[in-house]
């Protein structure tokens, strides 16, 4: 067993636990996950040595100035804001420096805050759902997260509440120093529903590692739209786990750009526990020089009469390598699902590799489920067609390009950020 160097000690965790007023369970919780930390191994991905990755630049705590006004931040944050403020919270570093919840919203009941200080004012919530989609125990990572997450986000809709507004959340590390580590914790009650858009970036150059998770808590009947998009600069190593409960008639749908500049691997995944629930996964990505990402879609159908559907797209230049997993499961009893996965790969350049791989897992007979995946270059017809129009090679290129990434992009449900996804892909594709 490889045994894991930990950036940090037993007496730190519970001395910075204790300077924040975090609740007793909450230190125990993290105290628990650190020993946890020390004997796990590091996940295990499809072929990807993710233990020749830099994962050590964890950095240390750093408590953040809240901001005193929105022109504090820098101009990539402002243009991602858009024009409306009214519910959003800024992540810097360590730490939430900007909170904020509509007056409206705030009356029905709907919690909008850090996670941080969710678990101190709103304990009992925090306590029944914080590392329970995701399991601390699964792997050094996940336990290495639950012991050091810091800031993050709460959201909280109350039964019958429908939110038409996107909340925003947005997260940026300009310190290598800082532990960069925010959890997201989404829970929606009965017959809620809720849109959810997120951010993430950093300046390159800046060597650090990114160890997030997000849990989404979907009772029944609730609808949740799950939308981020990873910008994290070179030097960066991005590990993500986001994972969904879904009850009886619940429905989830994941909206994500996987566009960081370093290395990145993530796996999002739903779990379909009621009848009636539904999930729609859309993931794309785009790849650039010597980039590895290994990116894992899941849907595990346990309720009866369940349709998932995932999509991802991935585009790589250069050297790039993207390993694509699309996961159905379908487990017993699970009559009258349906699971579909779609993994499509394009590779611009000789040198780049792609990788879809399409897995059903089916102990049912009363269901249905399909996959299709492809590897491949850019279609010569489709190129001849546009050049034949008067459309320089160059262009046509790009539009192929475009074309291929649309179905993901189009699902944006924040015009400003929809712009913003376009101008990194387009970003990417002319380095």
């Amino acid at each position: 067993m490889t045994q894991t160097v930990l950036p940090i000690d037993r007496n730190s965790v519970a001395d910075l636990s204790k300077s924040r007023n975090e609740p007793i369970w909450l230190t125990e919780s993290r105290l628990k996950a650190l020993e946890l930390a020390g004997s796990l191994e590091l996940p295990k991905l499809e072929k990807t040595r993710i233990d020749r990755w830099h994962l050590t630049a964890y950095g240390t705590y750093k408590a953040q100035d809240a901001l005193q006004s929105l022109d504090q931040l820098p101009e990539a944050a402002k243009t991602l804001i858009g024009e409306s403020a009214d519910n959003l919270i800024v992540h810097r570093n360590s730490g939430v420096v900007w909170t904020h919840l509509d007056e409206e919203l705030a009356s029905k009941g709907v919690i909008f805050t850090d996670l941080e200080t969710a678990a101190r004012e709103h304990g009992d919530l925090v306590q029944k759902y914080l590392m329970t989609a995701v399991k601390a125990d699964e792997n050094s990572l996940t336990a290495l997260h639950a012991a050091l997450w810091n800031g993050g986000v709460f959201l909280y809709v109350p039964k019958n509440v429908h939110i038409e507004q996107p909340l925003q959340a947005i997260f940026y590390s300009d310190d290598a120093g800082a532990t960069f580590a925010p959890h997201v914790l989404v829970v929606a009650e009965a017959n809620s529903s809720v849109t959810y858009v997120d951010n993430y970036f950093s300046a390159d150059g800046i060597e650090f590692v990114h160890n997030g998770i997000v849990e989404v808590i979907a009772k029944p009947g609730a609808k949740v739209r799950f939308a981020t998009v990873q910008n994290l600069g070179k030097g960066s190593t991005g590990i993500t786990y986001r994972r969904a409960i879904v009850d009886n008639d619940a429905r989830i749908e994941w909206i994500v750009g996987e566009l960081n500049s370093g290395n990145a691997a993530a796996d999002t995944a739903t779990l379909l526990q009621g009848n009636g629930s539904s999930s729609d996964a859309k993931v794309i990505s785009v790849g650039t020089r010597d980039q590895k990402f290994n990116l894992t879609t899941r849907a595990t159908h346990f309720g009866k009469s369940t349709p998932s559907d995932m999509i991802t797209r991935a585009v790589m230049m250069d050297e790039a390598t993207a390993i694509i997993n699309g996961i159905t499961k379908i487990e017993k009893r699970a009559t009258g699902a349906n699971g579909q996965q779609t993994e499509r790969v394009l590779m611009l350049s000789p040198k780049a590799r792609g990788d879809a791989n399409p897995i059903l897992l089916i102990d049912e007979d009363d269901v249905k489920a399909g996959h299709a995946a492809s590897v491949g270059q850019v279609n010569p017809e489709h190129m001849y067609y546009l050049m034949s129009r008067g459309i320089t090679r160059a262009e046509a290129h790009k539009l192929v390009v475009y074309g291929f990434l649309a179905p993901v992009i189009n699902e944006v449900p924040l015009e400003n950020v929809k712009k913003q996804l376009q101008s990194l892909v387009e970003r990417k594709l002319g380095q």
